[in-house]
């Protein structure tokens, strides 16, 4: 039995059992899997796949009784590594964080800036995805560090934790007749056309629940991934945005205007989330207290080590 071989047992179910898709991921032809495939369960003793002619087509019993041990093995491999790392070369090294277009944004520059003064030699990998893309990345062990509003307090592979609240505020071009009321409701948002967020995206949720305890239908007439492209339309005079509210900067978008609109919007909670049993290295935490020194770093260790 060799890591290959587990590695292959992972992606198998993950990609469908589309041994195709399975090769190209890690890199090898696809008889090279089927091989390793053969010689695991002659090794073992057993079918650790249902096969339909030549093609997989699913997990035999156990097949998925394996699944999460090679899970755990894998994941533990990693944990081996960085381990090794973090007493070798304790100030170098590379951290992966999956977040957000918002977060990655408006957010995280003002954390990362301390972090890259106090770790120069560290590589810090940024990846923008959506939050279930995020899951999948720190669940896969691709990512260290996850942080998004959405889908990551769900995962019971994930230890997650409270990063900051934050509301949706609406912008509008400058003089617009919305910006002249006194206080908005929703029905005099859903007069205009919208401009927000896709669904599972900062905070759509949230949006879409307020307007529907109003018995109100909204006229979403676009939908972005983030709040740039949002503003970009809404200059143009397509309609006006529901953003969050740090997504605005007077400054910089000065074209338009922020009009605070907590009263409307149930506050969302913005999440960080570690996969349960992966190793962090001390930059890792440290960088997670920059986000939120609030937390207490000795207790999210105990949770992530369960």
């Amino acid at each position: 039995m060799n890591f290959q071989q587990l590695r292959i047992i992972r992606e198998t179910v993950k990609h469908d059992f589309n041994l195709t898709e399975v090769a190209n991921h890690l890199y090898t032809s696809q008889s090279g899997v089927s091989k390793h495939i053969k010689d695991l369960e002659d090794e073992l003793g057993v079918e650790l796949y249902i096969r339909k002619g030549k093609r997989l087509t699913g997990l035999t019993e156990p097949g998925k009784e394996m699944l999460p041990i090679v899970e755990r093995m894998l994941l533990d491999a990693g944990n081996v590594k960085r381990l090794a790392e973090h007493y070798s070369q304790r100030d170098t090294g590379t951290l992966t964080l999956a977040t957000t277009h918002t977060q990655a944004r408006y957010v995280l520059p003002q954390v990362i800036t301390p972090f890259k003064l106090r770790y120069p030699k560290v590589h810090l990998k940024l990846h923008q995805g959506s939050p279930d893309e995020i899951v999948e990345m720190l669940v896969d062990g691709r990512a260290d560090i996850g942080i998004a509003t959405e889908a990551l307090g769900d995962i019971p592979e994930l230890a997650s934790f409270p990063y900051y609240s934050w509301h949706h505020a609406v912008i509008v071009p400058v003089d617009h007749p919305l910006s002249k009321l006194d206080k908005l409701t929703l029905a005099d948002l859903a007069a205009w056309p919208i401009v927000t967020y896709h669904e599972g995206f900062t905070g759509r949720a949230s949006i879409d629940r307020a307007f529907t305890h109003a018995g109100i239908e909204p006229d979403v007439v676009m939908s972005a991934l983030d709040a740039d492209v949002i503003k970009s339309y809404v200059e143009l005079g397509l309609g006006i945005g529901i953003v969050a509210a740090m997504a605005f900067n007077a400054e910089r978008d000065n074209q338009l205007q922020r009009i605070d609109t907590a009263h409307l919007f149930d506050a969302n909670q913005t999440k960080i989330a570690v996969r349960r049993g992966h190793y962090l290295r001390q930059f890792a935490y440290d960088l997670i207290n920059l986000c939120a020194p609030e937390l207490d770093i000795e207790q999210m260790r105990r949770e992530v080590a369960i």
